[in-house]
């Protein structure tokens, strides 16, 4: 893999396992946007890109070597080799005799998990229980609009997402605004947990995924499913596995035959994909949602 600075833009040729529609597509991000068939736009840790796709070639457009490499970089997670965890996934699938996760890959092999800011991911997933992705990007988008700072990028404006400490000082009405309904009191709860250094969500990197796990359970709203892909998406703990509609339909329809508690679901993903869970997760969403997968 090469990466060139253009003086304006950032490119990485040879990029492998690498797809923009299956990264940005995969239930994992709410702030991208679909430009054309080779191009999306979005706005992470304060800075908006348009980042384009010709084959192998992966373009970063307007910017500089210097956030290339303090943002981007990680963000996209480009150092990881993504063909060993797929191989180590493939190996695991004949041990079990299982064809899914080989087809599931095939779906969806350039798959990356993105390294969100984790304030934001702990909002952004309290925003989407019980709600589907379209509207779930209107409310974090309203959101921004409305209670973040404003970034110019290409001529145009955009904006950040909101802190802790901004939306702490928000009431109730003043987040009538985004729509968010039955969400709204826990967007604040979170946020005044965040501020008052109750819950520090970057320091739950460093624990194991059980007790950052705990510890996100303590804000209102968040459950389970919600816990697990703040933690999966926005902390880096890659063994955790959300089971939402989609993962619990496919996980269902292929390995289980019929129904099954989502307790049983966690336990067969700790045992059949180990520290791969959430990757495994990531291919089988892609998967169920390409196939329309129905319960």
């Amino acid at each position: 893999m090469k990466i060139t600075d253009t003086g304006n833009d950032i490119v990485i040729h040879g990029a492998e396992n690498f797809n923009l529609e299956h990264i940005f597509e995969c239930g994992q991000c709410f702030r991208w946007n679909k430009l054309d068939a080779n191009t999306y736009l979005g706005v992470a840790y304060g800075k908006p890109l348009r980042v384009s796709q010709n084959g192998d070639m992966i373009t970063f457009h307007s910017t500089s070597m210097h956030d290339y490499q303090y943002i981007w970089r990680r963000y996209f997670d480009i150092d990881r080799d993504y063909g060993a965890i797929q191989a180590q996934l493939q190996r695991q699938g004949v041990a079990y005799e299982d064809a899914v996760m080989p087809q599931a890959i095939r779906h969806g092999g350039g798959i990356r998990i993105l390294a969100q800011e984790p304030f934001e991911a702990l909002i952004s997933f309290i925003i989407s229980a019980n709600n589907n992705i379209p509207r779930i990007k209107l409310i974090v988008e309203r959101l921004c609009m409305h209670f973040g700072d404003t970034a110019e990028y290409e001529g145009e404006i955009y904006y950040t997402f909101p802190s802790a400490e901004r939306l702490a000082q928000c009431s109730l009405a003043d987040l009538e605004v985004i729509r968010a309904g039955f969400r709204a009191k826990y967007i604040l709860d979170a946020a005044a947990k965040v501020a008052s250094g109750e819950i520090a969500p970057e320091p739950l990197r460093d624990l194991d995924y059980t007790h950052a796990k705990a510890e996100l359970l303590k804000i209102k709203g968040v459950g389970d499913k919600v816990a697990n892909c703040i933690v999966l998406f926005g902390l880096g703990h890659y063994s955790a596995f959300p089971v939402d509609v989609w993962v619990r339909r496919i996980v269902e329809h292929c390995y289980f035959g019929g129904s099954a508690a989502d307790c049983d679901i966690a336990e067969f993903a700790r045992e059949r994909f180990g520290e791969y869970g959430g990757f495994a997760q990531q291919y089988l969403f892609y998967y169920a949602r390409e196939l329309k997968i129905e319960r």
